[in-house]
C-alpha cells in the first residue's frame, strides 16, 4: 500500500527547478531511501512532502490529496518528520518534548484539564510518550532538559518525538548525523523494526553503509530528478547511480 506518493512534483526557485517533475512512492512497511549529491534537490523534495510549497504536481498521504495542506495539517493526518539540524525544545525535558508532539497529533483539551474533566486524548498521549521513550531507551533521560544532552542522544530524542505522534509515515532527514557507530547500528535496527510494524519510512541520508544496510528501495536524485531506483544491490551496480553519486 502506498502511504505517501509524489506525482510530478515541481518546486521552483526563480528560474531553477530544484525539484523537476518527481514521481516517488513510499509504501507502508518499507524503508525507502533517497540519496544523491549535495544540491540534487533531496531536501527540497523532502520539504515538499512534509508540507512545503509545491509549484506543480500532487502529493498524496494515503488516499488523500494533501498538496495544499500545511505541515501541521499533514502531521495531524499521520505524517511525522525529523530535520537535518536537530529540532527539539532545549528548555523542555525529554518527556515534555515528546508530550508536545503527541498532543499535537491527538489533540488535548486544556479547558477540560483545568476543570478537572476527563480528557479523552490524555490516555493516548501518555501511552504514546511512554512507548516512544521505552522503544529508544530514553526513559533514564525523561526528566532531563533536552538542551543538556549530547548530540547523539538528541538525535534519538528527535526520533522519539516523531514516534510519539504515532505516525503512519515517517520522514527522516539525515538521522545518522552526529551518531557514533553503536548509535547508528541501533538506529538501523529500530528502522527495520518500525518498518516491520507497518510504518512507511523515507530516509534521506549520506551514510551509505546505513542506507544499504537498512533500505528496501533506494532512489538516486540528481539535478532535481530521480535518475535511478532499485534495491540496494541494483543501485550498487547501476551505472547512472555510480556516475552521479556512488
Amino acid at each position: 500500500m502506498s502511504a505517501l506518493r509524489a506525482e510530478g512534483v515541481v518546486r521552483r526557485f526563480g528560474g531553477l527547478r530544484a525539484v523537476d517533475g518527481v514521481d516517488l512512492t513510499v509504501p507502508s512497511g518499507v524503508v525507502t531511501a533517497l540519496i544523491g549529491p549535495n544540491g540534487a534537490g533531496k531536501s527540497t523534495l523532502f520539504d515538499c512532502l512534509a508540507g512545503g510549497r509545491v509549484d506543480a504536481g500532487r502529493v498524496h498521504l494515503g488516499a488523500r490529496d494533501v498538496t495544499r495542506l500545511p505541515a501541521h495539517r499533514r502531521a495531524r493526518l499521520g505524517l511525522a518528520r525529523t530535520f537535518q539540524a536537530v529540532s527539539v525544545f532545549p528548555g523542555l525535558t525529554v518527556v515534555d518534548n515528546l508530550r508536545v508532539a503527541a498532543e499535537n497529533r491527538f489533540g488535548s483539551s486544556a479547558p477540560a484539564r483545568l476543570l478537572g474533566l476527563p480528557d479523552p486524548a490524555r490516555g493516548r498521549t501518555r501511552d504514546a510518550v511512554e512507548a516512544a521513550l521505552d522503544r529508544l531507551a530514553l526513559t533514564e533521560h525523561a526528566d532531563t532538559p533536552a538542551g543538556e544532552l549530547p548530540a547523539g542522544i538528541l538525535r534519538m530524542v528527535e526520533l522519539a518525538r516523531a514516534l510519539a505522534a504515532s505516525p503512519s509515515v515517517l520522514l527522516l532527514d539525515e538521522p545518522a548525523s552526529g551518531l557514533d557507530d553503536a548509535q547508528t547500528e541501533r538506529l538501523r535496527r529500530e528502522l527495520r523494526a518500525l518498518a516491520a510494524d507497518g510504518l512507511a519510512i523515507l530516509l534521506v541520508e549520506h551514510d551509505m553503509d546505513l542506507v544499504f544496510g537498512v533500505a528496501d528501495t533506494v532512489h538516486v536524485m540528481a539535478a532535481g530528478r530521480i535518475v535511478a531506483a532499485g534495491t540496494p544491490d541494483e543501485i550498487r551496480r547501476d551505472a547512472r547511480a555510480r556516475e552521479v553519486y556512488l
